[in-house]
């Protein structure tokens, strides 16, 4: 029997595919899964009955992943379950931008109360009048799951859409309509483009990466949609380029203190409602799940974060689970205590995963020594 933590609410869809051999519990020491959301865990101590942590979710800013990977903690992440939510809802962000939708919608709030409505709507309704984007040019920065999503959906609107990512690879190729324009270099995008969305992980290569030269390249009056993390941006040379006329719009899903403090009229906040649809949170949970599930029932490792992708399918004998550093020969360790059984290996960084499956008994006292982080056997 394993136990299974959460912080957040869970999607009852998601915990709802928990076999008869799990048990949810509330304290997180007992747990040897633990299923989440935003929650911090920075700041956590961790029991050593812990081996995964399932974000339901993509983004892992919350966990502290290396940490995790010292302690033989597999830290699993939901990508592209969410995509569709954060497609479509940037794409609303597009359009309240292009129609000026949310500055119409307070003003009509104002008028609440007073005599002939109608006539005053249709006097002051020219002062929102907006552009479509319909023949506009769109600009994709990460062709992930939700960039393609995002580039596919606006050329079906009409839209001419030039796409970058620095790991363009064949799955995203096939993926992207083949009329989308791919360039090597941002600065082939910028210049060309009326909105500009970005959708690249928040890490110390990507951090502030939107500053004062990037924004220099681009249109005058570029509308700039971020709904990936605020931490892309630099807060101070943003609010100039809005200031200067050079951003137009800046819509957001990840608003910090200096952009919703800075009362620009045209910022666009959404507060965080990228992946809030109840089919995203779904998914993301279901996802999260069967990743965890998976491996405390077979050592396989599916879309980790910080251990590398091994799998061995459905498991048939007793499985041998070994996490090391990568110097510490763990392979060589494994097939001496386990000759002739079936073994896959791979490693990650500066960590390496082994898994192994014999037919009998796994005897897994042979396998100890420096760099050994932490060995396991399923049976």
């Amino acid at each position: 029997m394993y136990n299974i933590g959460t912080f957040n609410k869970i999607s009852p869809v998601g915990l709802g595919r928990l076999t008869d051999g799990y048990a949810l519990v509330e304290n997180p020491d007992e747990a040897n899964g633990i299923i989440l959301r935003s929650y911090d865990m920075h700041e956590m101590d961790f029991s050593d009955n812990l081996l995964a942590i399932g974000r339901a979710g993509a983004g892992t800013n919350n966990i502290p992943v290396d940490k995790c990977a010292e302690q033989g903690i597999v830290v699993f992440n939901a990508p592209g379950a969410n995509a569709n939510a954060v497609k479509e809802l940037c794409l609303a962000g597009m359009l309240m931008a292009a129609r000026n939708i949310p500055a119409a919608l307070a003003w009509a709030k104002t008028l609440v109360g007073s005599e002939g409505v109608g006539k005053q709507i249709e006097k002051g309704k020219g002062q929102f009048a907006g552009t479509e984007i319909q023949g506009k040019t769109l600009g994709v920065i990460g062709l992930g799951a939700i960039g393609i999503l995002v580039a596919n959906a606006a050329e079906k609107l009409g839209m001419k859409v030039i796409g970058y990512d620095a790991f363009f690879g064949t799955k995203a190729a096939h993926a992207l309509s083949p009329t989308v324009t791919v360039v090597d270099q941002l600065k082939d995008l910028y210049p060309e483009c009326d909105y500009i969305s970005i959708h690249v992980p928040a890490n110390d290569e990507t951090k502030g990466m939107m500053n004062a030269e990037a924004f220099a390249q681009m249109k005058d009056g570029v509308v700039f949609l971020n709904f990936a993390r605020d931490k892309l941006m630099n807060d101070e040379d943003l609010l100039a380029a809005i200031d200067s006329g050079k951003v137009g719009r800046y819509v957001t899903d990840f608003a910090d203190d200096a952009v919703l403090n800075a009362d620009r009229e045209q910022i666009i906040v959404i507060p965080h409602l990228g992946a809030s649809s109840a089919e995203a949170e779904d998914n993301c949970a279901s996802m999260a799940v069967d990743q965890v599930m998976d491996y405390l029932d077979n050592g396989n490792i599916v879309n980790s974060v910080n251990f590398p992708a091994v799998s061995m399918g459905p498991r048939k004998g007793a499985r041998l689970c070994v996490m090391a550093k990568a110097d510490a020969g763990a392979a060589e360790k494994v097939a001496a205590a386990l000759p002739g059984a079936d073994m896959v290996c791979a490693s990650r960084g500066d960590v390496t995963y082994v898994l192994a499956e014999a037919a009998g008994p796994i005897d897994a006292s042979a396998i100890a020594g420096d760099g050994i982080i932490r060995v396991r056997v399923i049976e």
